[in-house]
């Protein structure tokens, strides 16, 4: 069990080292939410599909913004055919519409999450949050890395894509 608690720990550990900004002092974050995303391999699907989008400017923007990051191994649970469908340019306005579905307006870390609270995303639906068992949860996607610090918001990876009603 001890072994087990160590071999955790220190995955979490190296979780969030991947996302540690660079800082030249205590409150100075030289890293955007895009960068975050981009120096990080397991959100490479997440970046590619908001190069597709067209919301690099808008993530590099001042915000600030929440960001519920679905993981690579996120999108590839999707059903077969569904990114690559998502990511041509005639989907664009659908695809537009899933990405700014992971986004909330303002700087919510997870201490400001409450269970059953319902947060309104930049797409314009809604997204609920459930704490259980000392997970957060946003829709159906488990909070895995959360409060990962940027100097235009805050990004919370989760490990499934959440999807607006359509």
């Amino acid at each position: 069990m001890k072994k087990t608690v160590l071999i955790l720990s220190m995955a979490l550990f190296f979780v969030a080292s991947a996302f540690a900004p660079k800082t030249n002092s205590v409150h100075e974050v030289e890293a955007d939410i895009v960068d975050l995303a981009v120096s990080t391999d397991f959100l490479s699907t997440l970046v590619a599909a908001v190069k597709a989008g067209d919301l690099v400017d808008v993530l590099k923007g001042d915000g600030p913004f929440t960001v519920f990051a679905p993981t690579n191994d996120a999108f590839a649970a999707l059903p077969a055919g569904t990114l690559e469908s998502l990511l041509k340019p005639e989907n664009k306005d659908k695809l537009v519409s899933i990405l700014t579905y992971h986004v909330v307006p303002g700087k919510v870390m997870s201490s400001d999450l409450k269970n059953g609270q319902k947060a309104k995303t930049v797409q314009g639906g809604e997204i609920t949050v459930t704490l259980k068992d000392g997970k957060a949860m946003i829709n159906d996607a488990t909070v895995t890395a959360a409060d990962i610090e940027a100097d235009n918001g805050v990004v919370h990876v989760i490990d499934k894509v959440i999807l607006p009603t359509m």
